[in-house]
């Protein structure tokens, strides 16, 4: 069985959080299933998976059908992307990088597969860009660093013909900014089990929460809740012995 492609996307509203999904996707809107994740009052988050496509068997007769006007990722059998993908994927990069007038070099390699999630999404491919002063491209809170993740997305799709799970970073940000997500989330935790208390965080946006989520799912003393709207929307820690 295929696998089926499944994203997440964040808009301003449900509806913008779509477009953003469908366009990263190159498909109509009766392509998908749509679950909404989060919607709050300045952010939405939905999750879009491309709905199983029935193919009527054939005969030995037949010929094989014409190749879709949207395939989907080149993945070998060990479930590496194409080289001509990722090739791709640093070209556009560099192409945007470009014609802003940033000097930077762009470092294109494959994500190693976590979980299940990631071997049902497809390959990943790691987009650093290393240079001199490029603090601009993080932006507050990783903002501006995530939009021209979004855009790179959008332009690579268009220009291979089929939807790529693209991440892009800046001088390993996005890595050291897991790595403290990641042991804030663990010592918070201890902090929760021992005073028997739950905890909040900062507010922190979609993507941040997640890696707190993902930290802490298998901890045996806490669960995580995301509380809160917006910006203001952030991960409580709570002890498992409280009731929900």
């Amino acid at each position: 069985m295929e696998a089926r492609q499944t994203i997440e996307a964040v808009g301003t509203t449900i509806e913008d959080a779509i477009s953003r999904g469908l366009d990263a996707l190159n498909v109509q809107r009766n392509e998908v299933e749509i679950q909404v994740l989060e919607s709050g009052s300045r952010e939405a988050r939905v999750q879009l998976t491309v709905k199983a496509r029935h193919v009527e068997p054939r005969t030995v007769e037949e010929q094989p059908a014409a190749p879709s006007a949207r395939p989907s990722a080149e993945v070998d059998d060990s479930g590496i992307a194409a080289s001509g993908d990722v090739a791709a994927a640093q070209r556009v990069l560099a192409t945007l990088l470009a014609r802003m007038r940033v000097r930077a070099e762009v470092e294109a390699r494959q994500a190693e597969i976590a979980d299940a999630q990631d071997q049902q999404e497809g390959p990943t491919i790691l987009l650093d860009i290393r240079g001199n002063d490029l603090a601009a491209l993080i932006g507050r809170r990783g903002e501006t660093l995530d939009n021209l993740q979004y855009l790179t997305r959008l332009l690579a799709a268009k220009e291979i013909g089929h939807y790529l799970n693209l991440v892009l970073d800046v001088e390993g940000y996005k890595s050291h900014r897991e790595q403290m997500l990641q042991q804030l989330a663990q010592r918070m935790a201890e902090r929760v089990v021992t005073s028997h208390q739950p905890a909040a965080l900062e507010p922190m946006p979609a993507n941040e929460r997640r890696i707190i989520h993902i930290t802490l799912r298998n901890h045996p003393g806490v669960r995580t809740e995301s509380v809160g709207t917006g910006e203001n929307r952030k991960v409580t820690i709570v002890p498992k012995s409280l009731k929900q």
